[in-house]
């Protein structure tokens, strides 16, 4: 029993110290804490891919110009392995540009979207979106639709099935 304790002591340990190294900016925490949520909802794991990362936070290095800006993205190392999550300054103009943003970039990272789902269909995970007004007003079906048609979730519903046999 004490070997059992002592087991989960150390492991709790370790995880605290892992989460030490993922730098968070408290302007996106809140958001992240959001989507986590919505993760326990839907039964996604994220603890170890947070662990997994350098940073998430707000940054004025992304491109912004009068043609288009790119407003979020995943960074990743000389091996293709992310390590940061950013989001361009310019979203927190306005805080429903920024939690579509968020959420979007949180979408690749933690949910798999590899891909964008379209180029400008009015969802979280368009590559582009002409209104992010129109998704912030529309936001519970938005998130049924972010997580739902996500890799991840369909990878644990398969998961699901395929062990039921």
């Amino acid at each position: 029993m004490k070997k059992i304790i002592l087991i989960s002591i150390l492991c709790l340990f370790a995880s605290i110290g892992n989460a030490q190294n993922t730098s968070i900016d408290g302007r996106l925490k809140p958001l992240l804490e959001d989507f986590f949520k919505q993760c326990d909802n839907y039964g996604i794991a994220y603890h170890e891919k947070l662990f997994k990362l350098k940073k998430i936070a707000v940054v004025e290095d992304l491109k912004t110009s009068p043609n288009g800006s790119i407003l979020g993205m995943l960074q990743r190392d000389k091996d293709g392995v992310v390590e940061n999550i950013v989001v361009n300054w310019v979203a927190m103009l306005d805080t429903e540009i920024l939690k579509v943003v968020a959420f979007h970039e949180f979408g690749h990272y933690f949910l798999e979207y590899s891909e964008h789902t379209c180029n400008d269909c009015g969802t979280i995970m368009a590559r582009v979106n002409s209104s992010y007004f129109i998704i912030a007003n529309d936001w519970d079906n938005q998130l049924k639709i972010l997580f739902k048609q996500s890799p991840a979730y369909k990878n644990k519903l398969n998961t699901v099935v395929s062990t039921a046999y």
